[in-house]
């Protein structure tokens, strides 16, 4: 891995990838949050993707990988001319992150509205299991939460003291429904909530490393008509 690698050089990876179904706003909108967070929160080994004192992180966002993708091949999990066979007969890297294909994706997603109450489970495994340090992080849209089942997670998670769970709402305005003011809906839960720009890389890097005591929400905002 070239630990040298920035976010410029994220961004023209993620260039490489192209096709339909690539789904340009939903994976850039990404980009930033992502590096923060494999670049200064997570806990991970790109040699030992499956080691079991890891951070976990699910994309409960999968119909938007591309960003994911040029972010995991950017820190060593795969060999980066992966990305050139994106969405291609026998490539590895499909239109739905796959577990059991890429080193590093820790849940198959694209059915929207799973990754949240998955990543709930996950936490209290992890607790069960003493491992009280390990991070949970999930990245969901603003429109994803549209589904009920998030909604029963984000009212559960309080009640079960899960301190180790994030929620990663990125915010680029495409819900029908009007979902904010995110302080006030999700704090009504008991989520602590924090609101940041969704390209600045410092906020978001200070907003995703908070244990508050509590499960953590983190809205990274997108400006609508930008990516």
């Amino acid at each position: 891995m070239d630990t040298r690698l920035g976010i410029e050089d994220v961004k023209a990876s993620l260039a490489r990838m192209t096709g339909d179904e690539k789904h340009d706003e939903s994976s850039t909108s990404t980009l930033d949050a992502l590096w923060v967070l494999y670049d200064r929160v997570l806990r991970v080994d790109p040699a030992d993707p499956t080691d079991p004192d890891r951070d976990r992180f699910i994309l409960s966002k999968g119909h938007g990988p591309a960003a994911f993708y040029a972010v995991l091949a950017a820190k060593g999990f795969f060999p980066e001319r992966e990305l050139d066979g994106f969405l291609t007969w026998g490539s590895v890297l499909g239109s739905h992150p796959d577990r059991l294909q890429v080193p590093g994706v820790e849940a198959s997603t694209g059915s929207l509205g799973h990754g949240l109450p998955l990543a709930v489970g996950v936490a209290l495994a992890l607790r069960a299991k003493g491992q009280h340090d390990r991070r949970v992080v999930v990245l969901c849209g603003d429109a994803e939460l549209n589904e009920g089942s998030n909604w029963e997670a984000i009212l559960v998670a309080p009640h079960l003291h899960l301190d180790a769970l994030t929620l990663l709402v990125i915010d680029n305005h495409s819900s029908s429904i009007e979902m904010g003011p995110w302080e006030a809906r999700l704090g009504a839960f008991g989520w602590d909530v924090a609101v940041v720009g969704g390209h600045d890389r410092a906020a978001l890097a200070e907003a995703l490393s908070r244990r508050p005591g509590g499960p953590n929400a983190v809205v990274a905002d997108i400006p609508e008509g930008e990516w």
